[in-house]
């Protein structure tokens, strides 16, 4: 009887440790960078959708690297890697693109945990 107690011990230890580091390599995965998507419409019915060669070439003048760039009825949507090179983005062609265009980030409706994610940090918590 003696001998089985520690084996016990460890075994409900290692289970343990285990359930931690998973949900700690889960919450990881949960709040890692995802992919960004940037969207170029035009403001007004006139105004034409810039082409896609002149967007890569203020962002690569830039050094701003991206997965993808792709017309979408009268949009152009441009894929980073990250928030953060969107942003980026964002920056570069509100300044080099002529005035007309609107240039905002679009939510990727896959992504589960960025929408909660985005549910979290928008709701105003109030205590009292």
């Amino acid at each position: 009887m003696e001998l089985q107690r520690p084996f016990l011990r460890w075994l409900v230890m290692s289970i343990c440790a285990l359930a931690l580091f998973s949900a700690m390599f889960f919450a990881w995965t949960a709040l890692q960078d995802r992919e960004s998507t940037l969207a170029i419409r035009p403001a007004a019915q006139n105004i034409s959708v810039p082409d896609g060669f002149s967007i890569w070439h203020h962002l690569d003048a830039n050094g701003i690297r991206f997965k993808s760039i792709t017309p979408d009825n009268d949009t152009i949507l441009i894929k980073f890697d990250s928030s953060a090179q969107s942003a980026a983005a964002k920056a570069v062609l509100d300044r080099t693109l002529p005035h007309g265009y609107i240039i905002a980030a679009q939510d990727d409706d896959a992504s589960q945990t960025s929408a909660w994610l985005t549910r979290l940090r928008n709701s105003t918590h109030r205590f009292g």
